[in-house]
Parts: structure tokens; C-alpha cells; sequence
């Protein structure tokens, strides 16, 4: 079994190419939690065509753009997770905010938007998420087919979340970045 030897809360997981599952093909993930018994984040690039229904559609006005519902990941996907960012680190004793990295906290949607508002900068909701048991992300880190990368301030609510895998790379340093021209079959490079 592998150890967690990689931080990767509050950091980015970006595929690399080409990454067989369908589901996480040229996605960035967010990382919310990792330890022993495993890992979980959002994918932040999968806008959908969603928008907020009752009783969740007063959280629209705190909404980033594009202010849809993005698709987290491929389990439990009847499950909302929000992200917020802040406009100064949280402690943790918030009622309805639960820090995860810097300024980025989940926000509890059971809660009356109006009390985190004069908190929160942003939000966005995710419908399902990404999911690891206990090693297997560590497995997929060593075998490759995940980059763990920081994250900047703007990643979790891109305006452009489409080019968000794109504008990750690209701003790496050195090779690195050349892994953003990649194309999609890597046999025509």
C-alpha cells in the first residue's frame, strides 16, 4: 500500500494526458481532503447547464460566474458541495464555513445565505465529487497520470473554467508547460 507522501489538500490534481477515465480527462481537481483512508476534491473545470432550484436558488446572487452548478465528479452525484473564498482566513470555529486551504472554505447550503455573506467573496456549488479510497490516489500520483500542482487564488472560481486545465500548465515553468499543447491523441504529436 502506498503512503500519503504527496500534500495535496488544498492543492491541484491535474490530469495528464491522456488519462484513460472519461471522467476526469484534462480535468483539474480541487483538493479537499487526503489522508490514509483516502481522498476527495471537485472537479473545477466541468461547468454544466444547471442552475440553482429551490431552496438553493437564494445562494445565486453569491454565485461566481459562470454561475452554474458544476459537475464535482463522478460519485454521489445527487450530493452538493459549495466552496467559498473568503475575504480573509477563517478560524475554525465559523458556524457555517469549514476552512479547507488559505482563503477557500466549504460552505454549509442548509444555511441562510444572508449570514456568510458579509464573509464570503464567491461561491460555487459542485453536484458530486471525485473520490479516492485509502492509497489510490498516492497509487495514481506514482504511476503518473495525476500532476500535483499549487493552487493561485482565481483556480477554484475561473471565470473561464473550460481553459482552466489549459492556463494551469501553461504556467508552469520549464517542460512543464509544454504538456498544455499537448493533443488529445498523443500519436498525432
Amino acid at each position: 500500500m502506498f503512503g500519503t507522501s504527496v500534500q495535496t489538500k488544498g492543492r491541484l490534481l491535474v490530469a495528464t494526458p491522456p488519462l484513460e477515465d472519461p471522467h476526469f480527462d484534462r480535468t483539474v481537481v480541487y483538493v479537499l481532503e487526503h489522508h490514509e483512508d483516502g481522498a476527495i476534491g471537485v472537479v473545477l473545470n466541468r461547468p454544466t447547464i444547471e442552475s440553482l432550484d429551490e431552496p438553493l436558488d437564494r445562494w445565486i446572487d453569491l454565485q461566481s460566474v459562470p454561475s452554474s452548478v458544476f459537475g464535482g465528479g463522478p460519485v454521489e452525484t445527487t450530493a452538493l458541495i459549495a466552496l467559498a473564498t473568503t475575504k480573509e482566513p477563517l478560524s475554525d470555529d465559523h458556524e457555517h464555513l469549514s476552512p479547507i486551504s488559505g482563503e477557500i472554505v466549504s460552505a454549509d447550503l442548509s444555511a441562510d445565505p444572508a449570514i456568510v455573506a458579509a464573509s464570503v467573496d464567491a461561491v460555487r456549488i459542485f453536484r458530486g465529487y471525485a473520490g479516492w479510497g485509502a492509497g489510490q490516489l498516492d497509487g495514481e500520483i506514482a504511476a503518473g497520470a495525476w500532476l500535483v500542482l499549487d493552487a493561485e487564488a482565481g483556480d477554484v472560481f475561473s471565470d473561464d473554467p473550460e481553459d482552466l486545465w489549459h492556463a494551469v500548465l501553461r504556467r508552469q515553468p520549464g517542460r512543464l508547460s509544454w504538456l498544455a499543447l499537448a493533443p488529445d491523441d498523443l500519436s498525432l504529436n
